[in-house]
């Protein structure tokens, strides 16, 4: 535990708290937490459900057979994935969860795992808790974010057990290609490695959506963890999947057994109505998103920071200018003096101190209040 520490929106929250309670309103663009609601249906479906007295009991472990039959569905007709929903699919009470599962499960001390660098904090977290050494990967804009398996394939991979991967990417929102799977697959395959692709954003700004598992041959050393969190505006749901092949997912129940309880079966009811949502949904959600993202690239032009505006997910991700030492610099700055709190991205490791990540779920009207307030913060009238 002395490895790590509190997550830094943990503690960055309660700073914003305490302005707040001292008379400053606060505008917080940091945190990816949607703040608009599922479909009508999922909502009626977890309502009605609730209603019967008999849904209130513990569920089981894997979930009822209608929900993972609905996550196979959802796979197969959006990433063109076939799973069996009886032993390649396992639910979890959110993704997160299931990175802490798969790391206690497949990791110990003495064994190394991969973690990108930039990338999710909870990977380099999760893998410490079990007593791994990480091995961090950089990222580098020059290569469009993804890493160099090349250079890795040089180093000593022997003790190597696990690699994280995670695209659409987080915080970036570069996409992988289908090629750059491929190479993946190989690397993994040579050098005997378990591949986990985190998927949460596919359908967040983007027009591809694509599995890991859809390359031929990934499912022999690879998993994926999605979530309805990001793509169905279901965040303090916490519903997600771990999906691939059984040999892989059962000694993930094994611990995940061991851990928690199943979900709440009126939970379980929604989540399948969610995953049929069509494409029309995605498509408004979208639509609100390029607006909200349009904003996004107003304010950090505002700011002198340099961004792709091809890249995906519900964050913008932007390089500051060189008047700034870090990204936690800049950040500083606008929370003083403007109160607007943008995420550093240096949080996300030390390749990722010269950027910052502001989120898009707030509504307009919030984007365009911290437009106002940099402008002045800057003397721009």
């Amino acid at each position: 535990m002395n490895l790590v520490q509190e997550y830094y929106f943990s503690t960055k929250l309660k700073q914003i708290a305490e302005m707040r309670n001292s008379g400053i309103d606060v505008l917080n663009l940091g945190i990816g937490s949607p703040d608009l609601p599922p479909s009508s249906q999922t909502i009626e479906a977890l309502a009605s459900t609730a209603q019967n007295p008999k849904n209130h009991a513990y569920q089981s472990y894997v979930g009822i057979p209608a929900l993972r039959e609905a996550m196979a569905n959802f796979y197969q007709s959006a990433y063109g994935v076939e799973l069996n929903s009886v032993n390649e699919i396992l639910p979890l009470i959110g993704s997160k969860e299931g990175i802490v599962h798969i790391s206690m499960a497949y990791l110990e001390a003495g064994d190394e795992v991969l973690v990108p660098n930039p990338g999710y904090p909870t990977y380099r977290a999760a893998s410490l808790l079990t007593g791994a050494t990480v091995v961090d990967y950089d990222l580098s804009e020059a290569n469009g974010w993804l890493p160099d398996l090349k250079e890795l394939a040089k180093k000593d991979l022997s003790k190597v057990k696990l690699m994280w991967v995670n695209y659409p990417h987080m915080p970036t929102g570069a996409k992988a290609t289908k090629g750059f799977f491929e190479q993946l697959r190989d690397f993994a395959s040579t050098n005997n490695i378990l591949i986990v692709n985190d998927n949460p954003y596919s359908f967040i700004l983007n027009d591809d959506p694509q599995s890991i598992l859809s390359i031929e041959g990934m499912k022999e050393v690879a998993m994926e963890l999605n979530s309805l969190s990001k793509s169905h505006n279901m965040a303090g749901w916490r519903m997600g999947m771990l999906a691939g092949k059984s040999e892989f997912i059962n000694p993930v129940l094994r611990f995940k057994s061991n851990m928690d309880s199943g979900m709440f079966l009126p939970l379980q009811m929604a989540a399948i109505m969610a995953l049929q949502n069509d494409k029309q949904w995605f498509e408004e959600l979208n639509k609100t998103y390029r607006i909200r993202q349009q904003k996004v690239f107003e304010m950090m032009q505002l700011l002198d920071c340099e961004y792709n505006n091809e890249q995906t997910g519900m964050f913008v991700w932007a390089k500051i200018p060189a008047k700034y030492k870090t990204g936690y610099e800049l950040s500083d700055e606008i929370l003083e003096k403007a109160a607007v709190f943008i995420t550093p991205g240096g949080i996300f490791g030390t390749a990722g101190n010269n950027y910052i990540r502001t989120s898009l779920c707030a509504e307009v009207s919030i984007f365009e209040e911290a437009i106002l307030r940099i402008r002045k913060t800057l003397g721009i009238c």
